[in-house]
């Protein structure tokens, strides 16, 4: 390997993409396009475009390394430290989960319900549990500048990591942070609760994608001995802090359809609508209570 020498854009983009090839990574081009784009702050076209522009033996260096990391299974983003999520660049901690295109369709099936609640009462206020990267709550409050927000999370580098979310995409005034598990520090109403909860059999957890299981912090994978445990706590106490025509929406696993409804309409609350993902999974469900 040359000693990063007279190294250009698109000379540094095909050894990293020979090295993922090589390494067997499931799709090289992409994740070279992500990583190299990514360190160079450069556009996928740029990419093409500056392709002949040389590169510093500095930033040569820095995506040697990055290869060598993503080898190791750390995921792209993880190295690059941030990823875009609905519109939004969020900077991400080893505290947080990274979010992913799958949770954007909890927002996308949200939206319409905060945007008629905005319509009708002026103000939405909005709870994200287990707020992490804030990826869900901030998406929302982007989307409807008449709503205010609360992240909740039991860790307070996931917090402090989506504080900095917030101000970095010009959400601070409308997002507050809270500390604690589920609704143990949550003292207000909510028109609108949503959570991307872990969901995961403690089982489970050990046969998942080194990418997940070495680099997600385990908090928010490990769901308990069945997957439900995060369900059954925010179905118990949820109506407890919702205005009456609030609405709840979680993500859940592609297998949890029936039991995460029959959690939630134990505690009194109706299904409204279930949602599938990219890959026809079942991966959205939405709760109102019953009147």
């Amino acid at each position: 390997m040359s000693s990063g020498q007279g190294s250009t854009v698109a000379g540094l983009l095909q050894e990293v993409r020979a090295r993922f090839a090589d390494a067997d990574l499931d799709d090289p081009a992409t994740e070279a396009r992500i990583l190299v784009g990514g360190l160079l702050h450069l556009s996928s076209t740029e990419l093409v475009t500056r392709g002949l522009e040389a590169v510093s033996p500095d930033d040569v260096g820095t995506a040697r390394a990055a290869i060598d990391r993503r080898l190791n299974h750390e995921p792209v983003h993880r190295i690059l430290g941030e990823r875009e999520f609905y519109g939004l660049p969020l900077r991400l901690s080893p505290a947080t989960l990274e979010p992913r295109p799958d949770t954007e369709i909890l927002v996308d099936t949200m939206l319409p319900h905060v945007r008629r609640l905005e319509s009708e009462l002026g103000n939405v206020h909005l709870l994200d549990l287990g707020t992490g990267t804030g990826a869900i709550c901030l998406a929302l409050l982007h989307e409807c500048p008449q709503a205010t927000g609360v992240g909740s999370d039991i860790s307070g580098e996931a917090l402090e990591t989506a504080r900095g979310n917030a101000e970095r995409n010009g959400l601070a005034a409308r997002f507050d942070t809270v500390q604690g598990s589920w609704f143990d520090a949550i003292h207000e109403r909510f028109h609108v609760i949503v959570s991307n909860p872990p969901y995961i059999a403690s089982s489970v957890i050990s046969t998942l994608a080194p990418e997940v299981k070495d680099f997600d912090p385990p908090a928010a994978l490990d769901g308990g001995l069945d997957g439900l445990d995060a369900y059954r706590a925010i179905a118990k106490d949820a109506a407890r802090f919702l205005h009456p025509n609030g609405m709840v929406g979680v993500e859940i696993g592609y297998d949890q359809r029936e039991t995460v409804t029959s959690v939630f309409e134990g505690a009194g609350f109706l299904l409204v609508k279930a949602v599938r993902d990219y890959g026809q999974n079942d991966r959205v469900l939405v709760f109102r209570l019953h009147h």
